[in-house]
């Protein structure tokens, strides 16, 4: 056997019907379309139409909701602050912002719209933090070392003004 030699076994393929090539051909004329209406057009396709049934897309139910003027906020915890300090990567001396904490490496992902901090793990460093939002515990444990937080207002659009 020889690479020409290889073809398909009879049958396993059909030839491709050329639709519109005259009325002898069978296909001809309307194309198999039918006459007129939407349907007889060229790039019409009624998507989802199940013949008059309830489509599927109807008859499952709804679920969810999405805010579309919810913050996203990375997430940092406390264990995470004080290994950056330690490592000197985070200046403790200077306020800790949103920027401070990337180019640290703290956020390892792209920034978003705030900075939130949680309670996982334990600050022995005094910082002062400028974040979008703290957890209740986070607040109590910064003030008990003499650290301070300043929550960041959101950023009002400017429509609203």
């Amino acid at each position: 056997m020889k690479l020409n030699d290889l073809r398909d076994n009879p049958g396993a393929t059909k030839e491709k019907i050329r639709v519109g090539r005259g009325i002898g051909s069978g296909k001809g004329k309307t194309g198999g379309r039918g006459v007129k209406g939407q349907k007889s057009r060229t790039g019409v396709r009624v998507k989802a139409f199940e013949g008059g049934q309830m489509p599927l897309y109807r008859r499952l139910p709804k679920r969810g909701f999405h805010n579309l003027f919810a913050k996203e906020l990375n997430e940092v915890n406390l264990a995470r602050l004080q290994q950056a300090v330690d490592a000197g990567r985070l200046d403790a001396s200077k306020p800790v912002t949103q920027d401070a904490l990337s180019e640290a490496g703290v956020l390892t992902r792209k920034k978003k719209d705030g900075v939130k901090i949680l309670g996982r793990g334990e600050l022995t460093t005094k910082l002062d933090l400028e974040v979008y939002a703290v957890s209740k515990s986070v607040s109590d444990a910064i003030e008990k070392i003499g650290g301070k937080v300043t929550l960041l207002a959101p950023k009002a659009d400017a429509d609203a003004a």
